[in-house]
C-alpha cells in the first residue's frame, strides 16, 4: 500500500480532523490575501481620488488663470512708468504727466527679459487748446504695443492709431458734433476722425488720440515720451508692484513705478488665493490618505501575523491530536514493516496536500474579500486590477509551508514512537 493511498485513505476517514485542518489554512491565507488585497486597493482608490482631485485643480487653474486674464485686460493698461522727475502729487491732482524721458527708453524695456509686466505702450500726452474747435483737450499720442523680443507675440489690449487718423473721447465728440469719417483740423495739420469711444466717466472722454510720432512733432517732443504704459503679469506674489518696480528699475533707473485700478486687482487677489488654497486642499487630500493607509497597513502588521499564528497553532494542534488517535494504527504499520521516514512522511505530505488546497481555496476568498470591500469603481475594472499572480504564488508558499511546519513537530512525534510499546499499551 503507498504512502498516497494512505493519506487519502486517512483523509476519508477523519474527515473533521481533515476539513479543521483545511479550514485553519484558508482563515490564514484568506486574511493574509484580503489584508494585501485591501491595502493594494486603498493604494488604488488613493490615486483616483488625488488624480480626480488634481484634474479639478487642473481645470480650476486654468479657468483661474482665464478669469485673471480677463480680468486683468479688463483693466487695461493697470502700470504706468513715468519719469524721474514727474511730480506725482501733480500728476495724482491733475491727470497729466508732465514729465518727459527718452523714447530709447522703450527699446530698452522691450529687449530686456522682464517677465513681470507685458503688453508695453509708449505715449506722450499734453493738455492743449484745439484752435480750430477753441476746446481744451488731452492729446495724447500713442503706437501699436511695443513687443518684447523674448516673448511670443500676443494680442494687443488697444490697436494702434495710424498715421492721419484721430480718435475721440466721448466729450469731445459731444461738444464738437465730429463723427467717425468726418475730416478735420487739429493744430493746423489734417485729420480723419477713426472713431469715438462711447463715455468711460474720466480723463478718457476728454482726450483726443493720434499717431505718436504726429503728436511728438504737434507737442515738439520728438523722442521723448512722457509715460509707458504696461500690463502686469498675474504673479502669485506678495507685493507684485515692489517687485515690479525693483525689475524696472534695473532696466530704467530712476523711473517711477503707479499701479492703477485696485477693486480689480483685489478680485484678482481674491481668485489667487482661491487657487492657493484648492492647492493646499489637494496636498491636505494626499496627506490624509497616505495616513489612512498607514492606518490600515499598521492594523494589518498586527492582525494578519496574529491569525497566522493562531491558525498554525491550531494545525499544530490539530496534528497533535490526529497523532494521539491513530498511535494503535501507527504501531501496527511499523510493526508490519513501515520504516519512521515513511510515517513521518504521512504526516507532512498531508500537510502540504492541506496547505495546497487551502491556498487556493484561501486565495480566491481573501481576493474576493478584497475586490467586493475595496470600494473601488466599476470603471476601474477591480477583478482585473486587484488579482495578482505574484500573491497567489506566495499563498502556494506560504500555506504549504505553515502547514508542514505546524505539523512537523507531531510527525517526528509519530515517527520516533516504539510499535512495541505502542501494541502492548494498546
Amino acid at each position: 500500500m503507498s504512502i498516497f493511498h494512505l493519506i487519502l485513505q486517512e483523509m476519508q476517514h477523519r474527515k473533521m480532523n481533515f476539513l479543521l485542518g483545511l479550514l485553519s489554512v484558508i482563515v490564514a491565507v484568506g486574511c493574509l490575501i484580503a489584508a494585501l488585497t485591501l491595502l493594494q486597493a486603498d493604494e488604488i482608490q488613493t490615486a483616483l481620488i488625488l488624480q480626480q482631485k488634481e484634474d479639478e485643480v487642473k481645470q480650476a487653474g486654468a479657468e483661474l488663470n482665464d478669469a485673471m486674464r480677463k480680468i486683468t485686460k479688463g483693466l487695461g493698461f493697470n502700470i504706468l512708468i513715468l519719469p524721474a522727475d514727474q511730480d506725482l502729487e501733480e500728476f495724482h491732482l491733475t491727470g497729466v504727466v508732465s514729465g518727459t524721458m527718452p523714447e530709447d527708453n522703450m527699446r530698452k524695456l522691450s529687449e530686456s527679459k522682464i517677465v513681470t509686466i507685458n503688453h508695453m505702450l509708449p505715449m506722450v500726452a499734453k493738455k492743449v487748446t484745439w484752435p480750430e474747435k477753441e476746446l481744451d483737450i488731452i492729446l495724447t499720442g500713442t503706437r501699436g504695443e511695443v513687443p518684447q523680443l523674448h516673448r511670443a507675440l500676443k494680442k494687443p489690449l488697444q490697436q494702434p492709431v495710424p498715421a492721419g487718423a484721430m480718435v475721440l473721447g466721448y466729450q469731445v465728440q459731444k461738444k464738437t458734433g465730429l463723427k467717425a469719417g468726418d475730416e478735420v483740423q487739429l493744430m493746423g495739420k489734417g485729420f480723419k476722425v477713426a472713431k469715438v469711444f462711447p463715455e468711460r466717466g474720466n480723463a478718457d472722454d476728454s482726450t483726443v488720440w493720434i499717431n505718436l510720432k504726429e503728436a511728438q512733432r504737434l507737442l515738439g517732443m520728438e523722442n521723448l515720451l512722457n509715460a509707458i504704459l504696461a500690463l502686469e503679469c498675474n504673479c502669485a506674489t506678495e507685493d507684485r508692484v515692489a517687485e515690479i518696480r525693483k525689475d524696472v528699475a534695473e532696466i530704467l533707473p530712476g523711473t517711477q513705478i503707479i499701479e492703477r485700478g485696485p477693486p480689480a486687482l483685489a478680485r484678482a487677489e481674491a481668485r489667487n488665493t482661491a487657487a492657493a488654497n484648492a492647492v493646499a486642499s489637494l496636498e491636505q487630500e494626499k496627506a490624509n490618505r497616505i495616513k489612512l493607509i498607514e492606518r490600515h497597513a499598521s492594523f494589518a502588521a498586527i492582525l494578519v501575523p496574529l491569525v497566522v499564528l493562531g491558525c498554525g497553532a491550531w494545525i499544530g494542534f490539530l496534528s497533535l491530536e490526529n497523532v494521539r488517535r491513530r498511535a494503535t494504527e501507527i504501531g501496527i504499520l511499523r510493526a508490519i514493516g513501515v520504516r519512521s521516514s515513511q510515517v513521518f512522511g504521512i504526516f507532512i505530505i498531508k500537510a502540504l496536500l492541506i496547505g495546497l488546497v487551502g491556498a487556493l481555496i484561501g486565495y480566491f476568498l481573501g481576493y474576493w474579500i478584497g475586490v467586493t470591500w475595496g470600494d473601488l469603481p466599476a470603471a476601474a475594472d477591480p477583478a482585473q486590477v486587484l488579482f495578482s499572480g505574484r500573491w497567489l504564488l506566495l499563498s502556494l508558499v506560504f500555506a504549504p509551508l505553515l502547514s508542514s511546519l505546524s505539523s512537523w513537530i507531531p510527525a517526528l512525534l509519530a515517527a520516533r514512537q516504539d510499535p512495541a510499546t505502542i501494541l502492548q499499551e494498546g
